[in-house]
Parts: C-alpha cells; sequence; structure tokens
C-alpha cells in the first residue's frame, strides 16, 4: 500500500466517521487529492463514502472489513521495516525519537493553515 492511502485508511480507523473535509485538513491534502485517495481505496473495497444524514453537502468515509484487513497488513508491513530501519537505537532511543517526532506533529497540527 502506498504512503497516502495507508496514512487515510488509518486515520479513518482511528475516527470512525470521518468526513471527507476531516481527511484534507489532518491530512494536509488538497480536495482533489483526497478524492484521488478515496476513489483508489473504494476501487480497492477497503473503504466506502455516503452522504452524512445530517448535512446532504458532506460525506462521512467508512472503512469495510476488507480495509481493515488491508490495514492491519500494512501496519505489521511498517512495524517491520520500521525495526529494521530503528534497529541501532536502544529502546530508550525509540521512545525518546517517537515522541520528539509526535511533538513536532502536533505543532504542526496547531498552527492555523495559511491562505496563499
Amino acid at each position: 500500500m502506498r504512503l497516502k492511502p495507508y496514512m487515510a485508511l488509518g486515520y479513518i480507523r482511528d475516527h470512525p466517521g470521518a468526513t471527507q473535509q476531516e481527511l484534507e485538513n489532518v491530512l494536509f491534502m488538497d480536495a482533489n487529492t483526497v478524492v484521488l485517495i478515496l476513489n483508489e481505496l473504494e476501487a480497492a473495497q477497503f473503504s466506502i463514502r455516503r452522504r452524512d444524514p445530517q448535512d446532504r453537502r458532506r460525506h462521512i468515509v467508512e472503512m469495510t472489513p476488507a480495509g481493515r484487513r488491508a490495514i492491519e497488513r500494512a501496519d505489521q508491513a511498517r512495524e517491520s521495516l520500521e525495526d529494521e530501519v530503528l534497529a541501532p537505537l536502544s529502546a530508550e532511543e525509540r521512545k525518546t525519537l517517537r515522541g520528539l517526532v509526535e511533538r513536532v506533529l502536533d505543532s504542526l497540527l496547531a498552527v492555523p493553515a495559511t491562505k496563499a
């Protein structure tokens, strides 16, 4: 699985009821890119979009059972690759690295998007 679909599917898994707009915001992607990714996930039968019954303008994205199996396999492959890449680091060093990366990502999420 490629990185962007993996990120989208992981977010959908972790945030049931996520909207297409929400994916655009949290993945820092424009609407067209998210549509292409969701088209790819739907073609693979990993997700479905449906209209939000509360607001017909919005699409809610849901994971299918096939999507759940695919993300589990992709997670296992990522963990294996992560173990290989981080092999020189101790458990404590990995924990420190993870914490630092999370701080950077959190700060990115806290910065309001600027319009060009």
